[in-house]
């Protein structure tokens, strides 16, 4: 049985990018596989360091994850945080990472650029972190979206590179896992390759939002102003919209625009009323079951200490066999 281990910030709403991207998946996978899904609040302090609700939003994702058919009787679901032995391998595995293949994370240099005002240590050691999370549980597979995929492979360096300075098979190396071809990335209202909701809220449509506030994003969705040219490649945000109808619309709406469009008669504000309405009849059964979840406090609390405990028997275990490894010793 393979073991999965994969986590999402906890930054306020879940929105249609993570449910895709994740979520989907996670649900499938507790099925035939050990899994271990956790709420990354440590790492959410690298880009919000001051958050102005921590707890409330670790709550909202818990509830989320619960709503969208992640099982804790059928998975180990967890918040980062309630395992101080995570915090530990991180720092384990800092003393043997190396400066120079940290600075040249694409994310870290990203992160350089959009946010300057706050280039902290923890950013920089994200790799790591990352790493700490899915070797505390020894994971096979790791589901992880496209921009995942170096941090993913820095793992593997990680794990092979601690296996090799202490001549041991401790820790395997771990593969990404995806049910789809490709991994899958929804992409943005405002144009953007990837819906996210850290430029732009009015970019991301939210598990909870409302029929009110998807009707209103869509609507403010990026296109073009005039007419199509169909000789001509679309513009980022008019290929997004095709991109969502391609998720949420039947393959008859899809079709009946792109006819449009290669007639140079469609209508965007006629195209997007339809994705709109589509993407509602998506969400409302989330949006009504996330309510339901969010209103049990007793549920919600029990999910966490249960998966505290879960995930506390992995990591110890894991956290005791490497400090043997390394050479700590009790006096």
């Amino acid at each position: 049985m393979n073991i999965v281990v994969s986590g999402i910030r906890p930054t306020g709403n879940l929105h249609l990018g993570n449910y895709f991207g994740a979520l989907k998946s996670f649900v499938k996978m507790q099925e035939e596989n050990q899994c271990f899904f956790f709420i990354a609040d440590y790492h959410s302090l690298t880009t919000h360091p001051t958050p102005a609700d921590l707890h409330g939003n670790v709550r909202t994702v818990l509830a989320e994850f619960l709503a969208c058919g992640l099982d804790p009787d059928k998975a180990t679901i967890y918040i980062q945080s309630d395992l101080p032995e995570t915090a530990e391998l991180y720092l384990l595995l800092n003393m043997n990472a190396y400066i120079g293949e940290l600075e040249r994370c694409t994310s870290f240099k990203e992160k350089i650029r959009t946010q300057p005002q706050n280039v902290n240590a923890g950013l920089l050691t994200y790799p790591t972190l990352m790493a700490a999370d899915i070797i505390i549980h020894k994971a096979h597979r790791v589901p992880v979206g496209k921009d995942q995929e170096q941090h993913l492979e820095m793992t593997r360096t990680f794990a092979n590179r601690f296996n090799r300075l202490y001549k041991v098979d401790y820790f395997p190396e771990p593969t990404a896992f995806t049910f789809e071809e490709n991994l899958v990335k929804i992409p943005g209202l405002d144009g953007s390759l990837k819906m996210s909701k850290s430029d732009n809220e009015n970019s991301a449509i939210f598990l909870a939002d409302t029929p009110e506030q998807i009707r209103k994003k869509v609507m403010r969705a990026v296109t073009d102003s005039g007419q199509p040219d169909p000789e001509k490649p679309r513009s980022q945000g008019v290929e997004n919209l095709f991109t969502l109808m391609g998720y949420f619309s039947s393959p008859a709406t899809l079709a009946f625009f792109e006819e449009q469009y290669a007639a140079a008669t469609i209508r965007y504000g006629d195209m997007k009323k339809q994705l709109a309405e589509d993407i509602i009849l998506f969400v409302n059964p989330i949006r009504e079951r996330i309510q339901t979840v969010a209103s049990d406090d007793a549920y919600l609390k029990k999910a966490a200490r249960t998966g505290a405990d879960k995930a506390r028997a992995s990591a110890s275990t894991t956290i005791r066999e490497v400090r043997e490894i390394i050479g700590f010793r009790h006096f």
